[in-house]
């Protein structure tokens, strides 16, 4: 509840950990992207741990983008209050059917111009942290305007605005993002000229200032999970005792927790390179954020699964936390776009980079044989 979450923060601001990925000047630490990961995996050890320390999905994305691309004001008017912890916030882009979710073109949510501002109609699903926030996001269709070209356009919404009505919760299998994932309608939603975040028709543009550092984040904060996972794991290994020796010492218990180790070494490794290419080649680190995504989220599942294995029947009651862990990362494969979805974007990439290579004189490989080579 937010009254434990603010009271957690204030002692997180006493030690010195809170808002690790905000400016100094906003509260936070000020540390670079290329920077966060340890510390973000050290927080993810803990469910709670990223809330805590205010670096939590939705509002950590929200924080990096309004630092960006925000207004002097819009940050004064809600990156302040979020980096303090005073308030929450929700992104709000994913759509019933036939409205967008992995294809950003199907957005059907539209905003128009009217005097002083814009109207915002539609409908949205799965607003994670939208039961409580202070303010969304919201992503809209818009019409060409002056110079600015038809598109989608990022506005900054108070969710006490009479247009601004919540729904009901989606009931999902992950628990710890606080304001759960509601349905969220936007009628008649009137917000004044400076609400636009960004630039009008820009808004594909600017999501990915904000997609590509948060997808990485998931990674980290999952990654903390799954090295406690492995840490349960490794501890029931070396107390429990069959077969004449310790559990440690068995050829299939060692199997799974040489390949946990390998999946959470590689998954390091990836959201250290995606890391530091955000930091110096936002454009390239946003592609490889989807690698990340994908590795990371598909690696750290199998770590759980695996240490729910080794516990046995308690792995699979209440008597340890790996099953509601299990619950908190199995989603991560659909949020932040479904695996298939980056699968194919990642195959599209390759085979243009290659197209490319080829086209400028690299040799075409499929004709070449190995004497030639």
């Amino acid at each position: 509840d937010d009254d434990t979450r603010r009271r957690l923060q204030q002692q997180a601001k006493e030690a010195g950990v809170f808002a690790p990925h905000v400016p100094k000047e906003f509260g936070g630490q000020g540390l670079a992207v290329e920077d966060w990961s340890p510390v973000f995996q050290e927080a993810g050890y803990s469910p709670i741990g990223a809330a805590v320390l205010n670096c939590m999905a939705p509002d950590e994305g929200n924080m990096h983008m309004i630092n960006l691309i925000g207004t002097t004001e819009q940050k004064q008017q809600y990156l302040a209050p979020l980096a303090a912890g005073d308030i929450r916030s929700c992104f709000a882009m994913t759509e019933p059917h036939p409205g967008t979710g992995s294809d950003p073109s199907m957005l059907t949510t539209a905003a128009h111009k009217v005097d002083g501002g814009w109207k915002i109609n539609g409908d949205k699903r799965f607003i994670s942290g939208a039961d409580g926030a202070g303010f969304s996001i919201v992503m809209a269709r818009t019409d060409a305007e002056g110079d600015a070209p038809a598109g989608a356009t990022m506005f900054l919404v108070d969710t006490s605005n009479p247009g601004f009505i919540l729904g009901n919760h989606i009931h999902t299998i992950d628990r710890a993002i606080g304001g759960g994932h509601p349905h969220v309608r936007f009628d008649d939603c009137f917000v004044p000229e400076d609400a636009v975040l960004g630039g009008v028709g820009l808004g594909f543009r600017y999501a990915q200032v904000r997609l590509g550092p948060a997808r990485l984040t998931h990674c980290m904060r999952w990654l903390g999970l799954a090295r406690r996972s492995l840490d349960i794991a490794l501890d029931r290994c070396e107390r429990r005792e069959m077969f004449g020796s310790k559990m440690k010492d068995l050829g299939l218990a060692q199997e799974l927790i040489s390949q946990s180790v390998i999946d959470i070494e590689t998954s390091d490794a990836i959201i250290t390179k995606t890391g530091d290419l955000l930091g110096s080649d936002p454009k390239a680190g946003s592609a490889m954020s989807s690698i990340a995504k994908v590795h990371c989220s598909e690696a750290i599942f199998r770590v759980i699964d695996r240490a729910m294995q080794l516990c046995g029947g308690d792995g699979m009651s209440n008597a340890l936390p790996l099953a509601s862990f299990l619950n908190e990362v199995r989603p991560f494969r659909v949020y932040d776009g479904p695996n298939e979805t980056h699968k194919w974007a990642i195959s599209r990439r390759a085979s243009k980079r290659r197209k490319e290579e080829v086209d400028a004189g690299a040799p075409y490989l499929a004709d070449v044989t190995e004497g030639e080579l």
